[in-house]
């Protein structure tokens, strides 16, 4: 049984905080691990940074990769808990609609849509509308007895000029 006055963290997890400027007995006194004079003993210096006019090391390595600007982002909603939430009686065990995952609280928002995963079993047969699913996610329902039908998101509505 683990007691509360007796938990501690592992050694050497934690340090005590370096206290510069306390003194010469601290071995960090008088000016602090600074040095002399110059620049970077004095405070509100951002040397790293700047190269003194050379091309600084962040804008010379390559970059790699790339970001799509209008890339999709699905709510992800795995078999398993489909399940658990149809044993629980908080979904219905026949049609499973977007509309019914939100109600039901299994996923917060639609995001671009809704994406069904293979994680876990579905032993029940239910009909699911989703946006997208996984092929071992279709396999699996259609092997319950169930189906799964993907539908086109709806189409976003053009920027007002």
């Amino acid at each position: 049984m683990v007691k509360l006055n007796e938990l501690h963290d592992n050694p050497g997890a934690t340090k005590p905080r370096k206290r510069v400027g306390r003194g010469p007995g601290s071995g960090m006194g008088k000016m602090g691990g600074r040095g002399i004079k110059g620049q970077k003993s004095r405070s509100g210096v951002a040397i790293g940074g700047y190269e003194g006019g050379q091309m600084p090391l962040y804008q010379r390595l390559p970059k790699r990769g790339f970001n799509k600007p209008n890339r999709k982002k699905f709510a992800v909603v795995n078999l398993g808990l489909i399940q658990k939430f149809i044993d629980e009686k908080k979904l219905d065990g026949k049609a499973i609609t977007e509309d019914s995952l939100i109600a039901s609280s299994l996923i917060r928002r639609k995001l671009d849509g809704i994406r069904v995963l293979a994680k876990g079993e579905i032993t029940s047969k239910v009909s699911i509308e989703v946006h997208g699913a996984s092929k071992g996610a279709i396999e699996a329902v259609e092997k319950a007895g169930g189906k799964l039908t993907l539908t086109a998101p709806a189409p976003k509505a053009p920027a007002a000029e």
